[in-house]
């Protein structure tokens, strides 16, 4: 038992949650610092305008946690209470802050949902279709923004990526990252919903190959997760699909247009259509950044797709307000809300 809790508390130590502040904070104070220009801050005054955005902004915030409280309620068949949901939610969004956005939080939060009471298999179908229900939003998003916005207004960055010794603009990392996010979610989906076994043994002869040999176990792991997830998810109600389904779609579209929200606060104007469209290339992006949470690699995708809305010389300054409402209160709240689940699992007196 405290070994478990070591393990906790291993994943959520000071240097794990410093990095990211640090690295998030040096960007834009560089940024802000480099050509900074007071007269736009002098230039916002208190209004109506700027004070009932902001609120949206903030209403966004809680709408997106509680659509996800009630989307771990519906996956769990409410074996979770509110509370309960609450601190697996918080401690889920802590782990995504502080480890890198390419690894994500999933490994914390299988650890997080057993701890709570749900057995082992049960978890690891949780938060697997967590993870799915989450791509399908964006797998079918892209290609409607795609319809409407095109794509001259949408890649206008002119940012560049290395990626396998080249050097790839926006436009080809959204490209790869789309297809590899649409290639992954269809394998997991047929081995979920319709061939679990097929899927492990289509794996197990894949690894195989002498060059991925050594990774035949986690494929075989990968596989057992798979039929777990089939058995505990196939034949799931059309209602319960839909509610989990809509929950999502609440979740990411509230997470979109608080960024809308903290732009319209600012200034009136601008196609808000387009910033909406932006936050899904800006996504992908983020998706595959070795930084804890994007750190830094947010701040600046911010400021280099959404700028183009945003007051001159105030870009760093809505690229921090953004991320003070949207990362840091996850890092505070995980913060505060750790110790009292650590208590609550394991029962300490």
């Amino acid at each position: 038992m405290q070994s478990e809790q070591n393990k906790v508390l291993k994943i959520f130590r000071f240097e794990r949650v410093i990095i990211p502040v640090i690295i998030g904070l040096g960007v834009v104070g560089y940024f802000s610092f480099k050509d900074f220009d007071p007269k736009p801050f002098f230039e916002i005054q208190p209004s109506f305008q700027l004070w009932f955005w902001l609120f949206m902004a903030f209403t966004m915030v809680v709408m997106r946690d509680v659509a996800y409280m009630y989307r771990i309620r519906l996956l769990t068949d409410k074996q979770l209470s509110w509370r309960n949901s609450f601190h697996v939610i918080m401690l889920w969004e802590f782990a995504s802050s502080v480890t890198p956005s390419v690894v994500g939080g999933s490994a914390v939060a299988l650890f997080i949902v057993t701890k709570e009471g749900i057995k082992p298999g049960r978890a690891t179908a949780i938060v697997m279709i967590t993870a799915l229900l989450d791509e399908l939003f964006y797998i079918i998003m892209v290609p409607l923004i795609l319809l409407f916005a095109g794509t001259s207004l949408l890649f206008k960055s002119e940012s560049s990526f290395l990626f396998i010794n080249s050097k790839l603009g926006i436009q080809g990392v959204f490209v790869i990252g789309y297809f590899f996010i649409l290639f992954l979610t269809l394998i997991i989906s047929y081995g979920v919903f319709f061939k679990p076994r097929g899927f492990k043994w289509i794996l197990l002869r894949i690894f195989k190959i002498p060059f991925l040999r050594k990774w035949r176990f986690q494929a075989a792991q990968a596989g057992d997760d798979i039929i777990i997830t089939s058995a505990e998810m196939r034949h799931k109600s059309f209602s319960f699909w839909a509610r989990a389904s809509l929950s999502t779609w609440i979740s990411w579209t509230s997470r979109f247009l608080m960024v809308n929200f903290l732009i319209y606060a600012i200034t009136a104007g601008g196609d808000h259509f387009l910033i909406f469209a932006r936050q899904l290339v800006m996504w992908v992006i983020m998706l595959i950044s070795p930084t804890p949470g994007s750190s830094g690699v947010a701040e600046f995708l911010f400021s280099d797709f959404l700028g183009d809305f945003i007051p001159a010389g105030l870009n760093m300054a809505v690229a921090l307000l953004w991320r003070l409402m949207s990362y840091y209160p996850y890092i505070i709240i995980g913060a505060l809300v750790l110790p009292i689940w650590i208590k609550r699992v394991y029962k300490f007196n």
